[in-house]
């Protein structure tokens, strides 16, 4: 492994490595990253493996891995500044401005590259699943990419370190793994599929099982003989692979009987897994592999009889193989799969899940009464009542006129009015940042989307650092472009999960951060100790995920169930202009409540935190400002 000069059209991937033991590569994000690469035969990167500790042996890795890609080792720091401030792997143009980081942003990058550089493996681009969203949706609120990106991983790597004893306690993540593979399968051809099966059951004098939904499937699938098993996934293996070999899907000949055709939704056969996500080979496939391939080479090598509890997953593990390309592509990176004996009996029993009992249990709330005015009345009970703080400086306003064109957010192809009331909002945030901002300050703008915020402040505070953290790429790609009309040489564009940002800052901003998007961004800059301004957006798809639990603050928990502050959530969207006025004040007044339990749950963390309504109330139905200064 050499040092290789960086080309004007390359870009940089930065991968973890911090040791390796037979087959696998540490941390695992790193042995899924060089998988894609090998399955995609992509060499469009300069790939730099970055030591977490120094010295570090890597000696092995060259006889692990036999990718045909040069491969330079370096020091953290020896990273571009940008990088520093993010979780790897990440990938980074050659400007050194621009970087993507997280695994499953980064995967979905090498895929499109990979697929751009090759156009006729359309393989490549079938990884990125239906409407291409596999692995999409952020961690912070997918428990599925949560599940593949982080969860698995890590319980891997821990369950890896601990297999030294006795007998080791088996992740949780790898039994809802093996759970989610037992569950019935949604693709968007549904209905049509699930009468084929029910056909080929009737040819093959299987009857459909009795009762309904996903526990008929269960107890079917537990109780069928292997002759009969084979038969019901036959249909499912002819779709999954019709993809993989470029044949067509099976189809039924001409119109189907009228028995099928007029066969109840219900009393169709459940689809069954053929791989992580369904039918089809996809990211997710890609991503569990370098994950479950350690894990089952301990589990055959010291507890055997273990592998029992596991009958879908060691099916899907052989099932994965099948998969053009896949074996030589996993054998270049140390990955030599085993055989594993078939397991015709399930022993696993199926559990609801922490999701299921929690709904259970909400659904049984006996303290729970509907609508928003007994939540609001119980409220008022307590001394809590939707206030607000007095804006500021309410005429305020930027000198729209004589700045650059680019700055502006008619720039974004917006209409004539919505401009101006982005314009609007824009004067409320930046007021609050210019008065809070000390040169040499690093300020974030989260949820940038095309860059509205970020832009104006670089622009003004050409002093400061402003960094832009969006999720999706063609807002960022959007918001460069702007930023390269500008000449502005002060600001970044990071591609991520606003978790994968691990850099300090002083200022975090958000201008309508819809749901939990705005508790995250609240959140990361208490973690800071970085002063706030957010603008909430969508009430509606406020809910408990795995980092916060509503309502937040110990003041509205002592009064409010979760369903009650959900109540509130819901009315709190009812703010659009066409709406009764009366209804209209109710919405206000719901957000405002949300609000004031984000806020009064930032002051039990020592800040300092005003609700203000931005001005003028036209610019936006969502238009609340949070403000936090840590004391």
């Amino acid at each position: 492994m050499k040092g290789i000069k960086k080309s004007a059209t390359e870009e940089s991937l930065y991968l973890e490595y911090s040791h390796q033991t037979e087959g696998c590569i540490f941390p695992l994000h790193t042995s899924v990253t060089l998988f894609l690469l090998s399955y995609c035969d992509c060499k469009v990167f300069n790939i730099c493996l970055v030591l977490t500790k120094e010295p570090a042996d890597t000696s092995l890795l060259r006889k692990a891995l036999s990718l045909d890609v040069e491969i330079q080792v370096i020091s953290r720091q020896e990273l571009p500044p940008i990088v520093q401030n993010c979780c790897l792997p990440a990938v980074v143009e050659q400007s050194d401005t621009f970087c993507r980081a997280g695994l499953a942003v980064v995967l979905r990058h090498i895929i499109q590259k990979s697929y751009e550089a090759e156009p006729s493996r359309k393989e490549i681009l079938e990884l990125l699943g239906f409407k291409k969203t596999c692995l999409k949706a952020c961690a912070e609120v997918s428990q599925w990419t949560r599940l593949c990106e982080l969860t698995i991983p890590l319980a891997v790597e821990n369950f890896l370190q601990e297999s030294s004893d006795q007998s080791p306690t088996i992740p949780e993540e790898i039994i809802q793994l093996e759970r989610k593979l037992s569950e019935p399968v949604r693709v968007h051809n549904d209905d049509k599929l699930r009468r084929q099966k029910l056909k080929q059951q009737k040819a093959a004098g299987v009857g459909p099982p009795s009762g309904k939904g996903k526990a008929k499937s269960k107890a079917s699938a537990q109780q069928a003989p292997r002759e009969l098993a084979g038969q019901s996934k036959s249909l499912e293996l002819k779709v999954a692979f019709s993809k993989l070999t470029v044949q067509e899907e099976p189809a039924a000949a001409g119109r189907e009987p009228s028995h099928i055709r007029k066969a109840k939704s219900a009393d169709l056969p459940p689809l069954e897994h053929v791989f992580a996500e369904g039918l089809y080979f996809t990211l997710a496939d890609i991503v569990l592999l370098p994950c479950i391939h350690p894990f089952l080479v301990i589990i055959c090598k010291k507890f055997s009889e273990k592998l029992e509890q596991f009958p879908l997953l060691a099916s899907w593990y052989q099932r994965i193989q099948e998969v053009p390309k896949v074996k030589t592509s996993a054998s270049k990176c140390g990955i030599h799969f085993l055989y594993l004996p078939e397991l015709l009996n399930s022993t696993s029993k199926q559990h609801l899940n922490s999701n299921e009992v929690t709904a259970v249990e909400e659904q049984n709330d006996p303290l729970f009464t509907g609508g928003p005015r007994p939540t609001m009345t119980k409220l008022m009970e307590k001394g809590i009542e939707a206030m607000f703080s007095p804006h500021p400086c309410p005429a305020w306003t930027l000198d729209w006129n004589s700045l650059p064109a680019a700055v502006s957010p008619k720039e974004g192809k917006m209409s004539t009015d919505r401009a101006l009331r982005k314009q609007q909002q824009l004067n409320n945030l930046v007021y609050v940042v210019l008065n809070q901002v000390k040169p040499g300050d690093r300020i974030v703008d989260f949820c940038s989307g095309g860059g509205h915020v970020g832009i104006v402040l670089a622009h003004m505070l050409p002093s400061c650092q402003v960094m832009l953290i969006e999720n999706k790429e063609l807002s960022l790609i959007r918001a460069k472009k702007r930023s390269d009309e500008l000449g502005l040489s002060n600001i970044w564009f990071i591609q991520a999960n606003m978790e994968y940002f691990t850099g300090m800052f002083n200022i975090g901003v958000a201008l309508h951060a819809c749901g939990v998007a705005t508790d995250m961004v609240i959140e990361h800059c208490i973690q800071t100790r970085a002063a706030f301004i957010t603008c909430p957006c969508c009430y509606g798809f406020i809910q408990n995920t795995s980092k916060f639990n509503f309502p937040k603050s110990e003041k509205f928990k002592k009064t409010l169930s979760y369903k009650e502050h959900m109540i509130l959530c819901r009315f709190a969207d009812q703010t659009a202009v066409q709406l009764p006025p009366k209804r209209r004040l109710i919405g206000k007044q719901c957000m405002c409540l949300v609000d004031l339990d984000r806020a009064t749950a930032a002051e039990e963390q020592g800040y300092s935190v005003q609700v203000i309504s931005m001005e003028p109330e036209s610019c936006s139905p969502k238009n609340n400002m949070i403000v936090g200064v840590p004391v």
